[in-house]
């Protein structure tokens, strides 16, 4: 698969990026992130330029982001129709719903790079709760440049080890994905001790 993943991204280059990376955040199952891999190595060995490579993937994510906030502003029952159509998905719904409320303007931002399953999610939910648009735009667009710039300069840095890099970054992103989540708990329950502490006391 990996081998016709990378010749994919010989034969279209920039544009199969930005194709894949918009439809990555709207939930359709595209190997996005390996795609921005294999375009940093294609880069490194000179057969696409950087520039376009960044511009064209960073630009696909930001309009899909764009796209499912503008979904979820028009449809807000939408998200409820995916979990009880997929009801393995509530979990990561309630979870996007929950980083959103919790986090704002920043939980987007987190979403796009540090636990990015959630990101389609979130884009939704931001656009249904009514979280402002250039709040949004703004923290998306930046989250989304650490996102793309992160993949395509480990594959140009690492191209001749390409196969163990995409390895090692799905597995980072699911450890950060957990971590994440783990410190998200750990605040609310520290929030909760504080505030019953604070009860008590008075």
């Amino acid at each position: 698969m990996s081998d016709t993943l990378f010749q994919l991204v010989a034969d279209y280059g920039a544009w199969l990026l930005a194709v894949s990376c918009f439809l990555s955040c709207l939930l359709v199952p595209v190997p996005t992130s390996l795609l921005m891999l294999a375009g940093g190595a294609f880069v490194a060995s000179g057969d696409l330029d950087m520039g376009n490579v960044i511009a064209a993937a960073w630009l696909g994510a930001v309009a899909g982001d764009q796209t499912g906030y503008h979904l979820g502003r028009c449809g807000a029952g939408m998200l409820d129709r995916i979990a009880t159509r997929w009801p393995s998905r509530k979990p990561t719904i309630d979870k996007a719903r929950a980083l959103v409320a919790q986090r704002g303007s920043m939980g987007v931002f987190f979403s796009t790079w540090l636990v990015s399953p959630l990101g389609p999610y979130v884009n939704f939910v931001a656009g249904a709760s009514g979280l402002g648009w250039r709040q949004f735009t703004l923290w998306d667009a930046a989250g989304e440049a650490i996102w793309v710039c992160g993949y395509v300069g480990l594959g140009y840095g690492f191209a001749d080890q390409l196969s163990m890099v995409a390895d090692v970054a799905a597995n980072t992103s699911g450890l950060l994905a957990a971590g994440a989540v783990a410190l998200g708990l750990g605040w609310m329950l520290r929030a909760r001790w504080r505030k019953a502490r604070a009860a008590a006391a008075s």
